[in-house]
């Protein structure tokens, strides 16, 4: 019996309701951390070499990339970030749709 994909794996979680709801919910903080990860990976620098041109250690560059951290950064802590790699921030509300 072949293992099962991880994308399969996860089609299979989402059906139950309380996985797709909690997915949901974690949804926008995965999706910082990864875009974070990736806009300095574009930038060309380590997290070593982000953590030196913030002033800060390359230990509270791993907190605010990982997925698995219990801290939500500040607002401030993320505008820093962005800048350091060249860029800013713009946030945006979109309307809750029902049904999801």
């Amino acid at each position: 019996m072949a293992r099962p994909t991880l994308k399969s794996f996860k089609a299979e979680a989402l059906k139950r309701k309380a996985v797709k709801e909690e997915y949901l919910e974690l949804a926008p903080a995965y999706e910082v951390r990864r875009k974070l990860i990736a806009l300095r990976q574009e930038a060309g620098l380590t997290q070593e070499q982000l953590a030196e041109l913030l002033h800060t250690n390359k230990s509270n560059i791993s907190r605010l990339e990982s997925v698995g951290s219990t801290i939500s950064p500040k607002l401030s802590t993320l505008a820093d970030y962005a800048q350091a790699i060249g860029y800013k921030i713009k946030i945006d509300f979109v309307p809750i749709q029902s049904g999801t």
